[in-house]
């Protein structure tokens, strides 16, 4: 039976159009909508529809955004828990089950999105702060409900908006950073048990990329016994500090911010291990570059940058870009050294990267081994039917002689 709310105008879909959301997916493309039985001019962005097959049939609820290509999302397929205040409250409590199964101390993501059925809300827990991050118009439009189920849930302290994603463009919605609560400029947090100083307002998306923490986990191997260890996009020192603190005897970090270098050099210092890490601030391209010139090696280097492709149109000069800068951290490895290569973009696939790594390779006339391959961790959930929430890789590959 159809939501008894009449809040939720009917959405209906072309025929035959509602078989990718049978079959799992939660997107609707404008082109899917059948505009002249519900035309998506008639929708206000944000609008909590009923998603209805071409004969009238309910497929479940969700919102619509008819400026936006993705013009409507599924948020449940059960008529008797339609999307509204209290199904976010019941979402954010099985996300909240799943990670305190994952995690001993609260620092994780704690919704992302699809994958754990809130699209476009993104919540990301620093102890007694949450930041929160809405890319579409219908977590927007019920932001005082998404406000109000934290507090329900979590009671946080404070919660900082950090509602200025480019994504939110595609949807129409203004940029804008705001704080509910004593939100402090820098949060310490622990992973894999060190403790690291990460900006929130001033920082990178919600200030941390819990995503890489099982893939950093990994380097404590690699590093113990006094490895040189370079970071480059090294942002607040995620993986350059947790390798210091594992038994690098040296440690660069390199990023184009000196605010966010200046955290590496406070982390660095919170875990005992200042005298082992430095920072090197500058392009990454220009620095790899410089110590090459210097004759520099290392026995570890990390590349793990910002996302190179952000569209699909971007696939091949972003491919290159991926291939130039791992080829030039190769050339800075010792003769049996090891290169942590990752990829955020989405539009790179994870054979696509490791085919680059080894054209890469044999441009410079060396051998390579995959010893690990990484994904995103287990608080960024993957949803199964969108192959766009699995988008990070990571590659362990050791370089040697040809």
């Amino acid at each position: 039976m159809p939501p008894t709310d009449s809040s939720f105008a009917p959405l209906r879909l072309k025929k035959q159009e509602e078989r990718r959301l049978r079959a799992g997916h939660l997107w609707v493309y404008s082109n899917e909508v059948d505009t002249a039985a519900t035309p998506l001019g008639a929708f206000a962005p944000g609008a909590p529809v009923e998603i209805q097959t071409s004969s009238g049939k309910p497929v479940g609820t969700g919102y619509v955004n008819p400026h936006s290509l993705i013009c409507a999302r599924l948020v449940s397929r059960d008529a008797a828990h339609p999307f509204d205040a209290s199904l976010l409250v019941h979402r954010l409590k099985v996300a909240l089950g799943l990670r305190e199964r994952l995690y001993p101390a609260p620092y994780y993501r704690l919704v992302h999105g699809e994958g754990d059925g809130l699209p476009g809300l993104v919540v990301d827990r620093f102890g007694e702060v949450c930041v929160v991050q809405l890319t579409t118009a219908g977590m927007e439009v019920m932001k005082a409900e998404v406000l109000a189920a934290l507090d329900k849930v979590l009671k946080p302290a404070a919660v900082l908006w950090r509602n200025d994603s480019p994504v939110r463009e595609l949807e129409g919605l203004p940029a804008y950073v705001e704080a509910v609560g004593q939100v402090p400029d820098t949060v310490t947090l622990e992973e894999n048990g060190v403790r690291f100083v990460a900006p929130l307002a001033a920082g990178q998306k919600t200030g941390w990329f819990y995503d890489q923490q099982d893939n950093r986990a990994r380097l404590a191997k690699y590093v113990r016994g006094g490895a040189r260890v370079l970071d480059v996009f090294s942002y607040v020192g995620a993986w350059g500090v947790y390798a210091a603190t594992c038994g690098a005897r040296e440690v660069i970090c390199v990023d184009a911010s000196a605010a966010a270098l200046e955290h590496v050099g406070a982390s660095a210092a919170l875990n005992g291990v200042a005298g082992r890490v430095s920072a090197l601030r500058g392009d990454a391209f220009e620095v790899l570059k410089g110590l090459r010139e210097e004759r520099q090696r290392f026995d570890v280097v990390v590349v793990d940058p910002p996302a190179f492709i952000k569209r699909k149109k971007d696939l091949a000069e972003g491919t290159l870009a991926y291939r130039r800068i791992n080829e030039a951290a190769m050339q800075l490895l010792e003769r049996d050294g090891l290169l942590v290569a990752c990829s955020c973009s989405h539009h790179l696939t994870r054979e696509a990267l490791g085919g680059e790594l080894l054209a890469g390779s044999r441009h410079l006339d060396r051998g390579l081994q995959f010893l690990e391959r990484g994904q995103q961790a287990p608080d960024h959930p993957v949803h199964p039917a969108i192959p766009e929430t699995e988008y990070l890789k990571a590659f362990y590959a050791r370089v040697l002689p040809a």
